[in-house]
């Protein structure tokens, strides 16, 4: 199963990537604080419409954990990012608690 389902601080701003098939894609980091430090976590997410969050916002993010494989100066080079499939600012509560229940709704069948 991959699940991920992060909190944290929106922080720098968003970077657009139009791809070829039309999507439009925001590239986020998400600050979250963690017994061991604070961490950056790199999100993709597929924004068709929806606003992006700007830097300095707390944020909800669900989604997966994908490794990306892609050529640079001659040689392979990989990242390893959320796919988010929703980035919910945490006053929103409810679209929030709503993220999190959908994203773990296929551990227990639907059960939360």
């Amino acid at each position: 199963m991959n699940i991920v389902v992060l909190q944290g601080v929106v922080s720098r701003p968003a970077e657009m990537r139009e791809l070829a098939d039309g999507t439009t894609l925001a590239m986020l980091e998400v600050a979250t604080e963690t017994p061991a430090g604070r961490l950056v976590v790199p999100v993709a997410w597929s924004v068709s419409g929806r606003s992006v969050p700007e830097e300095g916002s707390d944020v909800v993010v669900t989604g997966q954990v994908r490794r990306r494989f892609f050529r640079t100066g001659g040689a392979t080079q990989s990242r390893t990012e959320v796919v988010a499939d929703a980035v919910v600012p945490v006053r929103s509560r409810s679209r929030a608690r709503r993220a999190v229940e959908d994203a773990l709704a296929g551990v227990w069948g639907g059960e939360s």
